[in-house]
């Protein structure tokens, strides 16, 4: 039984088809393709819009997928999480036009537009999250109490609110201010297309990052499970290795014994000793973020240091423990 694998097209695209890669999968025929295929026959393929992606997972039209976070949120999909992958990182930001100098969070805003015009006009794509976003916000409860904005889509409008709306964007959301919209929520990655619109950001609304999500029923199926667990072991390798070294270390035995209590490592080093009497091999697996700091002591007690970059570092111990969860 083949498990139906749906990957994002778009911004997240090229970074998750070099994941996976790195994963071990290899996929052919994606530049021409919406269905390319990989090096496991257990696993379809299929390209489609993050957008579409969490709800589709959870209908049951693919057993997992790859999406944003965000999407998972906007479109209130009722799938798993299974693992941050920890790239695709962006942050979704209410931004308003630099000229309005005064104006540096939300409830500046939302002063200014109603004093200045009686309502205020907002785009985006991520109609939900917004909505709940500024609902939630004391200047505006404090004005609006429970009434939430006004939503509106060309087929679509809710919310009895009409003097804060929400407009939902097909695109091109940052050329909507000032003559269309008042603000616009966004995402952004490093700012250069808010600044390059003349935007500037006022408010961090979330921060969303790459995800794969199961179908709930899927996990529930013994077979389907553990091809899902598989590919869950293979991802969550790859994350954990982009954060990691894998160091061999020659020590003379006089310096082992104060050498190891300072090493941090996954489990613990393995230690071996080497043909030449009193020597010994030290092999482990340490922090990328830790070996700047480590350095030092390395210089001091160790005689020889070998550092690799590991492709993938396989946490089972926690896999087994997702599993016995489930």
């Amino acid at each position: 039984m083949k498990i139906r694998f749906a990957l994002p097209k778009g911004s997240l695209e090229l970074e998750t088809f070099k994941f996976l890669e790195e994963a071990g999968y290899k996929l052919e025929g994606y530049e021409r393709s919406y269905r390319p295929e990989i090096n496991d026959p257990d696993i379809k393929v299929r390209i489609l819009r993050p957008q579409e992606i969490p709800r589709l997972v959870e209908e049951g039209f693919y057993d997992i997928g790859i999406t944003g976070i965000d999407w998972v949120i906007e479109t209130k999909a009722d799938v798993e999480v299974l693992q941050d992958l920890e790239y695709g990182k962006v942050k979704l930001v209410l931004a308003v036009s630099k000229e309005w100098r005064n104006v540096n969070n939300f409830e500046n805003l939302l002063k200014k537009t109603l004093e200045e015009k009686g309502t205020l006009i907002i785009y985006t794509e991520y109609l939900n999250i917004s909505c709940t976003w500024i609902s939630s916000q004391k200047s505006y409860r404090r004005l609006f109490g429970e009434s939430e904005p006004q939503v509106i889509t060309p087929w679509l409008k809710k919310g009895t609110n009409s003097k804060v709306r929400i407009y939902l964007s097909f695109g091109a959301t940052e050329a909507k201010p000032p003559e269309i919209a008042d603000a616009i929520i966004d995402v952004t990655r490093t700012g250069v297309t808010l600044e390059r619109n003349n935007l500037k950001p006022i408010e961090v609304i979330l921060e969303s990052s790459a995800h794969l999500i199961a179908n709930k029923n899927s996990l529930r199926d013994p077979v389907k499970r553990e091809k899902i667990l598989d590919v869950l072991s293979l991802l969550k390798g790859v994350v954990e290795a982009r954060k990691k070294l894998h160091i061999f270390i020659n020590v003379k035995e006089e310096n082992l014994s104060k050498l190891i209590p300072l090493l941090p490592a996954l489990k613990g080093p393995t230690i071996s000793p080497l043909s030449k009497k009193g020597w010994y091999a030290v092999n482990t697996v340490i922090d990328e973020k830790s070996f700047l700091k480590i350095l030092p002591l390395l210089r001091r007690y160790a005689q020889g240091l070998v550092v690799h970059k590991p492709r993938q570092v396989l946490p089972l111990d926690e896999i087994a423990c997702f599993d016995q969860k489930q």
